[in-house]
């Protein structure tokens, strides 16, 4: 446990991406091989289910602090994490624990059948021996909310580091439903399987923003215009009569798009396409929205596939018939994908849609092709050179997004919380609300916690502390006041919010300080946005 602990506080106290990876690939050369396993499971949300309420984890802290209950509810809403909070009121240990990770987690595994009395003598116990640090990890195991900025991409890359295999190899591993409690570091991570290299993907190649004006890109017959679609960028492959699905995020996604598996019987072996997992209701593109009916469902239901299918709508073909592709200039890309795709076409109705081509005689054309996005529910258009090869990462140049505009609406500071990290002491996640039709009520539509300077959080801090109506545990409602200019990247109508709306990436674009509550827009004028 000592050592799992020092390995949570050095990824805690950096945000710098090769420091994190440094300290777990030190950690998986030292760590014991099931201390190792147990270690992956937790970092890929494999985590142990929560023996303890967190109302009796509360009350039995404050108990052995010997606090009253309401004392540690505030300190818990100023620490903003119930984990830490008990790590910082309970009394420091003068003995330790020798235990490992893999017995605590036995334990706590075996603690959810145990009867209250039991539970409580448990933790007391253990929170006594272990020093501040290792009580705070325990009690993060306990409450089974391990968040600590490490994703899965990140972690097979510190276990490449640490084995010298293949990141895409080791994400491959570590797919599908294993237990840590059933499986060795060698079974999971060292064992070479032929199976491992068949679903290798390609590194994605990523367009940068548009920087100048349209124009500057010179000639545009020397290039290609697409719609930038708002789903899902992945890549899918078809080898050995296998399917696999890779999103940008380097997340092995097959198990979640069933409607994908016809693919190995429609697309020829050694072929892999890049492009857009789409939701497609009703037979139209969908919202994100819709998509997020689908995003981090370990399983789809028959219902959910019948109102909200997924389509592929590919851009790029990136191996044909087991050979690289890449190099090639995109027009031969394209050629070839089109060709797949009218051979793919003639089995009927499937899941592989075309993103079209298009080209135009002038940049003008082209503006007002870009206007019409939001309406095809695309998020503007995507410029790619006809000769351009299919690079790796990031790189300017031949690939470039032409996004629209944000959405805008003036709106009303209705509620607050503290922020995390080094805004712990500051009010900066805010609540905001639109006027109702006969302007008597402000109905809450979004939340927000960037955009503004670390001057003006303090300033907005200042006037919430100041300016509370009511407490609602760490939420405080404050008086309707302040206005601000909310931009958002999409709106769809939602069943799920009070407002009936939702709105994509919301953030807070300025203070609009010249304004008065009663010049916030109105709920109404929100709907108006949605495309019809």
């Amino acid at each position: 446990m000592k050592r799992f602990a020092t390995l949570i506080k050095q990824l805690d106290s950096t945000n710098k991406t090769n420091a994190k990876v440094d300290a777990l690939a030190e950690y998986f050369k030292v760590a014991p091989a099931k201390d190792k396993v147990w270690t992956i499971a937790i970092l890929s949300h494999r985590r142990p289910p929560r023996p303890v309420n967190t109302t009796l984890l509360r009350t039995w802290a404050s108990e052995l602090a010997n606090i009253p209950l309401w004392l540690f509810e505030e300190s818990y809403h100023i620490v903003g994490d119930l984990a830490e909070t008990i790590a910082l009121i309970i009394p420091n240990s003068t003995t330790n624990s020798e235990k490992s990770l893999t017995t605590f987690l036995e334990e706590i595994i075996a603690l959810k059948q145990k009867p209250e009395a039991e539970k409580k003598a448990y933790l007391f116990q253990n929170w006594t021996k272990l020093n501040y640090y290792e009580r705070f990890v325990f009690s993060k195991l306990i409450t089974g909310s391990f968040r600590i900025g490490v994703s899965q991409k990140l972690m097979t890359k510190a276990l490449a580091k640490a084995t010298g295999i293949d990141q895409d190899i080791l994400a491959y591993k570590l797919m599908g439903n294993w237990n840590p409690n059933e499986i060795s570091f060698n079974d999971l991570v060292l064992e070479e399987k032929a199976s491992d290299y068949i679903s290798k993907p390609y590194p994605f190649y990523l367009a940068y923003a548009l920087e100048d004006k349209i124009e500057a890109l010179g000639d545009v017959k020397d290039w290609y215009a697409e719609h930038k679609w708002d789903g899902i960028r992945a890549q899918v492959i078809v080898r050995d009569r296998e399917l696999f699905v890779w999103s940008r995020g380097e997340e092995l996604v097959t198990d979640k798009y069933p409607e994908f598996e016809v693919f190995t019987e429609l697309i020829p072996d050694g072929t892999v396409l890049d492009g857009e997992i789409l939701p497609f209701p009703k037979g139209q593109i969908g919202t994100f929205n819709d998509l997020q009916t689908r995003i981090g469902r370990k399983t789809v239901s028959k219902a959910l596939l019948k109102k909200t299918p997924v389509i592929l709508k590919a851009y790029d073909i990136l191996e044909w018939q087991g050979k690289d592709q890449r190099t090639k200039p995109y027009s031969d890309r394209r050629k070839k994908l089109e060709e797949l795709y009218q051979q793919v076409q003639q089995s009927g109705d499937n899941p592989l849609h075309l993103s079209q081509k298009m080209t135009f005689n002038n940049w003008q054309e082209v503006a007002e092709e870009r206007s019409k996005s939001r309406a095809l529910h695309s998020e503007g258009l995507m410029l790619k050179r006809k000769d351009s090869p299919y690079l790796v990462g990031r790189k300017k140049g031949d690939w470039w997004k032409w996004k629209v505009d944000p959405l805008t609406i003036d709106a009303v500071l209705t509620y607050a919380m503290r922020g995390h990290g080094r805004r712990s002491n500051l009010f900066t996640d805010y609540t905001f609300g639109l006027w109702n039709d006969d302007k008597s009520e402000l109905v809450t539509f979004a939340k927000a916690y960037s955009g503004l300077t670390d001057a003006e959080f303090r300033q907005v801090d200042r006037f919430i502390k100041a300016n509370t109506v009511e407490r609602f545990g760490p939420v405080r409602s404050v008086t309707p006041e302040l206005v601000f200019e909310i931009a958002f990247e999409g709106i769809a109508h939602s069943k799920r919010h009070k407002s009936g709306v939702a709105t994509r990436f919301p953030r807070i674009l300025r203070w609009r300080k010249d304004k008065k509550i009663e010049d916030a827009n109105s709920l109404e004028e929100l709907k108006n946005l949605i495309p019809g």
